[in-house]
């Protein structure tokens, strides 16, 4: 799952510091998640969503597998 939490973050210009302490998560779990190493949990998800008072889809986007049939 692909994600704009990097760039949102720093159009608000947050540190993944403070942005760890405000959803009370590590900063290093803010850097996998930016770095697509973790996907968050839903309720982190929507922490993040309302922290930023956007849309769960406006951050994080899911790519499906493209399935062809034979």
């Amino acid at each position: 799952m692909k994600n704009r939490l990097e760039e949102i973050r720093k159009q608000r210009g947050l540190t993944q510091e403070a942005l760890a302490k405000a959803l009370e998560v590590s900063r290093q779990t803010i850097s996998a998640i930016e770095n697509g190493q973790y996907n968050p949990s839903i309720l982190l998800a929507f922490k993040i969503a309302r922290f930023f008072e956007m849309t769960i889809e406006d951050i994080f986007i899911y790519e499906e597998e493209e399935q062809y049939e034979t």
